[in-house]
Protein backbone atom coordinates (compact mmCIF):
# COMPACT_ATOMS: atom_id res chain seq x y z
CA UNK A 1 0.00 0.00 0.00
CA UNK A 2 1.49 3.32 -0.89
CA UNK A 3 1.47 5.65 2.23
CA UNK A 4 1.01 9.90 0.93
CA UNK A 5 1.77 11.67 4.08
CA UNK A 6 -0.74 15.08 4.63
CA UNK A 7 1.87 18.63 4.73
CA UNK A 8 -1.29 19.87 5.94
CA UNK A 9 0.12 18.46 9.36
CA UNK A 10 3.30 19.42 9.19
CA UNK A 11 5.10 22.27 10.05
CA UNK A 12 4.44 25.26 8.03
CA UNK A 13 7.81 27.21 9.97
CA UNK A 14 9.57 24.25 8.39
CA UNK A 15 8.34 22.71 5.77
CA UNK A 16 11.21 22.58 3.66
CA UNK A 17 12.75 20.30 6.40
CA UNK A 18 9.64 18.09 6.81
CA UNK A 19 9.71 17.55 2.55
CA UNK A 20 12.98 16.48 2.56
CA UNK A 21 12.12 14.08 5.59
CA UNK A 22 8.97 12.94 3.29
CA UNK A 23 11.51 12.78 0.00
CA UNK A 24 13.23 9.75 2.18
CA UNK A 25 9.91 7.39 3.27
CA UNK A 26 6.58 8.77 1.54
CA UNK A 27 5.58 7.44 -1.44
CA UNK A 28 3.03 10.65 -2.99
CA UNK A 29 3.67 14.20 -0.69
CA UNK A 30 -0.70 15.24 -0.63
CA UNK A 31 -1.17 18.65 -0.71
CA UNK A 32 -4.65 19.93 0.39
CA UNK A 33 -5.41 23.39 -1.37
CA UNK A 34 -8.71 25.18 0.54
CA UNK A 35 -10.12 28.02 -0.59
CA UNK A 36 -12.42 28.86 2.31
CA UNK A 37 -15.71 28.39 -0.08
CA UNK A 38 -16.22 24.45 -0.81
CA UNK A 39 -14.65 24.57 2.95
CA UNK A 40 -14.36 26.94 5.83
CA UNK A 41 -11.06 26.77 6.09
CA UNK A 42 -7.85 27.66 4.07
CA UNK A 43 -4.79 25.88 3.77
CA UNK A 44 -2.03 27.02 1.47
CA UNK A 45 -2.08 28.64 -2.38
CA UNK A 46 0.28 28.44 -5.33
CA UNK A 47 2.93 30.32 -3.83
CA UNK A 48 3.52 28.02 -1.12
CA UNK A 49 3.16 25.38 -4.14
CA UNK A 50 5.56 26.98 -5.95
CA UNK A 51 8.31 26.90 -3.24
CA UNK A 52 7.59 23.10 -2.22
CA UNK A 53 7.96 21.62 -5.99
CA UNK A 54 11.63 21.87 -6.14
CA UNK A 55 12.51 20.50 -3.18
CA UNK A 56 9.81 17.42 -3.45
CA UNK A 57 11.14 14.34 -4.96
CA UNK A 58 7.96 12.38 -4.64
CA UNK A 59 5.03 12.55 -6.90
CA UNK A 60 2.93 15.50 -5.64
CA UNK A 61 -0.70 14.60 -4.92
CA UNK A 62 -3.07 17.71 -5.08
CA UNK A 63 -5.95 17.74 -3.64
CA UNK A 64 -8.65 20.59 -4.95
CA UNK A 65 -11.35 21.51 -1.66
CA UNK A 66 -12.31 24.28 -4.06
CA UNK A 67 -15.02 25.60 -6.11
CA UNK A 68 -14.36 25.66 -10.10
CA UNK A 69 -11.41 22.95 -9.66
CA UNK A 70 -10.62 23.68 -13.25
CA UNK A 71 -8.99 27.34 -12.66
CA UNK A 72 -6.57 25.28 -11.39
CA UNK A 73 -5.19 22.13 -13.54
CA UNK A 74 -3.12 24.49 -16.02
CA UNK A 75 -0.76 25.49 -13.09
CA UNK A 76 -0.91 22.62 -11.57
CA UNK A 77 0.93 21.40 -14.43
CA UNK A 78 3.06 23.56 -14.88
CA UNK A 79 4.19 22.98 -10.84
CA UNK A 80 4.86 19.21 -11.98
CA UNK A 81 1.82 17.85 -10.29
CA UNK A 82 1.40 14.11 -10.52
CA UNK A 83 -1.90 13.31 -9.17
CA UNK A 84 -4.68 15.71 -9.25
CA UNK A 85 -8.43 15.24 -7.73
CA UNK A 86 -11.11 17.39 -7.23
CA UNK A 87 -14.92 16.49 -6.03
CA UNK A 88 -17.74 15.16 -6.89
CA UNK A 89 -19.63 17.94 -4.81
CA UNK A 90 -17.55 21.05 -6.74
CA UNK A 91 -17.62 19.96 -10.19
CA UNK A 92 -21.20 18.04 -10.67
CA UNK A 93 -22.16 17.70 -14.21
CA UNK A 94 -18.33 18.75 -15.47
CA UNK A 95 -16.73 15.92 -13.62
CA UNK A 96 -15.87 14.00 -16.67
CA UNK A 97 -15.03 17.22 -18.55
CA UNK A 98 -12.08 17.81 -15.35
CA UNK A 99 -11.02 14.21 -15.74
CA UNK A 100 -10.53 15.10 -19.55
CA UNK A 101 -8.19 17.92 -19.36
CA UNK A 102 -6.07 16.93 -15.99
CA UNK A 103 -5.65 14.13 -18.06
CA UNK A 104 -4.60 15.90 -21.40
CA UNK A 105 -2.40 17.92 -19.08
CA UNK A 106 -0.68 14.97 -18.71
CA UNK A 107 -1.31 14.18 -14.69
CA UNK A 108 -3.95 11.68 -13.34
CA UNK A 109 -7.14 12.56 -12.67
CA UNK A 110 -8.67 11.72 -9.10
CA UNK A 111 -13.01 12.02 -8.05
CA UNK A 112 -13.34 12.63 -4.36
CA UNK A 113 -16.09 12.33 -2.38
CA UNK A 114 -16.96 13.18 0.87
CA UNK A 115 -18.92 10.83 3.90
CA UNK A 116 -21.69 12.19 3.10
CA UNK A 117 -22.19 10.90 -0.41
CA UNK A 118 -23.05 7.70 -1.86
CA UNK A 119 -20.36 6.02 -3.37
CA UNK A 120 -22.26 4.99 -5.82
CA UNK A 121 -21.99 8.36 -7.63
CA UNK A 122 -18.39 7.56 -8.51
CA UNK A 123 -19.59 4.55 -10.67
CA UNK A 124 -20.33 6.80 -13.75
CA UNK A 125 -16.46 7.68 -13.87
CA UNK A 126 -15.07 4.27 -13.11
CA UNK A 127 -13.41 4.09 -16.62
CA UNK A 128 -13.01 7.18 -16.90
CA UNK A 129 -10.92 8.85 -13.79
CA UNK A 130 -7.17 7.08 -13.01
CA UNK A 131 -7.90 6.98 -8.88
CA UNK A 132 -10.84 7.53 -6.71
CA UNK A 133 -10.57 9.41 -3.26
CA UNK A 134 -12.90 8.26 -0.56
CA UNK A 135 -13.02 10.81 2.22
CA UNK A 136 -13.05 9.02 5.97
CA UNK A 137 -13.47 12.14 7.44
CA UNK A 138 -15.34 15.48 5.83
CA UNK A 139 -13.34 17.56 4.02
CA UNK A 140 -11.86 20.64 5.51
CA UNK A 141 -10.07 19.85 8.51
CA UNK A 142 -7.41 17.93 10.11
CA UNK A 143 -7.10 15.98 13.22
CA UNK A 144 -10.82 14.32 13.20
CA UNK A 145 -11.52 10.79 13.96
CA UNK A 146 -11.59 8.12 11.02
CA UNK A 147 -15.80 7.21 10.34
CA UNK A 148 -15.38 3.24 9.97
CA UNK A 149 -18.10 3.36 7.70
CA UNK A 150 -15.59 3.81 5.10
CA UNK A 151 -14.16 0.81 4.65
CA UNK A 152 -17.89 -0.46 3.48
CA UNK A 153 -17.49 2.00 1.16
CA UNK A 154 -13.98 1.30 0.13
CA UNK A 155 -15.06 -2.19 -0.25
CA UNK A 156 -18.33 -1.23 -2.41
CA UNK A 157 -16.36 0.79 -5.00
CA UNK A 158 -12.86 -1.68 -5.29
CA UNK A 159 -15.78 -4.32 -5.99
CA UNK A 160 -17.31 -2.38 -8.71
CA UNK A 161 -14.01 -1.36 -9.91
CA UNK A 162 -12.96 -4.81 -10.40
CA UNK A 163 -16.30 -6.31 -11.56
CA UNK A 164 -15.13 -3.67 -14.55
CA UNK A 165 -12.48 -4.55 -15.28
CA UNK A 166 -10.21 -1.00 -14.44
CA UNK A 167 -7.05 -0.19 -12.94
CA UNK A 168 -8.23 2.36 -11.11
CA UNK A 169 -6.26 3.07 -7.55
CA UNK A 170 -8.57 4.02 -4.64
CA UNK A 171 -6.74 6.73 -2.22
CA UNK A 172 -8.32 7.17 1.44
CA UNK A 173 -7.98 10.39 3.57
CA UNK A 174 -9.05 11.06 6.95
CA UNK A 175 -7.51 9.51 10.18
CA UNK A 176 -5.67 7.11 9.10
CA UNK A 177 -3.38 5.56 11.63
CA UNK A 178 -1.51 1.92 12.11
CA UNK A 179 -5.14 0.56 13.51
CA UNK A 180 -6.93 1.02 10.30
CA UNK A 181 -4.36 1.02 7.61
CA UNK A 182 -4.65 -2.97 7.88
CA UNK A 183 -8.46 -3.00 7.53
CA UNK A 184 -8.24 -0.72 4.53
CA UNK A 185 -6.03 -2.41 2.43
CA UNK A 186 -8.36 -5.67 3.07
CA UNK A 187 -10.92 -3.17 1.83
CA UNK A 188 -9.47 -2.88 -1.20
CA UNK A 189 -7.44 1.22 -0.72
CA UNK A 190 -4.11 1.52 -2.48
CA UNK A 191 -3.18 5.05 -1.18
CA UNK A 192 -3.62 5.97 2.30
CA UNK A 193 -3.40 9.69 3.33
CA UNK A 194 -2.11 10.18 6.66
CA UNK A 195 -1.56 13.47 8.50
CA UNK A 196 -1.24 13.60 12.42
CA UNK A 197 -0.30 9.86 12.73
CA UNK A 198 3.31 10.80 10.88
CA UNK A 199 3.76 14.10 11.62
CA UNK A 200 3.20 14.07 15.48
CA UNK A 201 4.79 10.93 15.66
CA UNK A 202 8.09 10.32 17.25
CA UNK A 203 9.43 8.60 14.68
CA UNK A 204 7.83 9.76 11.33
CA UNK A 205 9.84 7.23 9.18
CA UNK A 206 8.80 4.49 10.83
CA UNK A 207 5.08 5.79 10.95
CA UNK A 208 5.59 5.34 7.43
CA UNK A 209 6.82 1.91 7.32
CA UNK A 210 4.31 0.91 9.43
CA UNK A 211 0.95 2.14 7.04
CA UNK A 212 2.99 0.83 4.63
CA UNK A 213 3.46 -2.92 5.56
CA UNK A 214 -0.28 -2.54 7.49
Amino acid sequence: MLVAPSLLAADFLNLSKDVRMLNEGADWIHLDVMDGTFVPNISFGFSVLEALAPVAARPMDVHLMVVHPERWFKRLSELGASYVSFHLEAAGRRTAANIREIQELGMKAGVVINPDVPVQRLYPYIGKADFFLIMSVFAGFGGQKFIYESLDRVARLRAEVTRRGCQAMIEVDGGVSASNAGPLREAGADVVVAGSSVFKSQDPLGAMRALREA
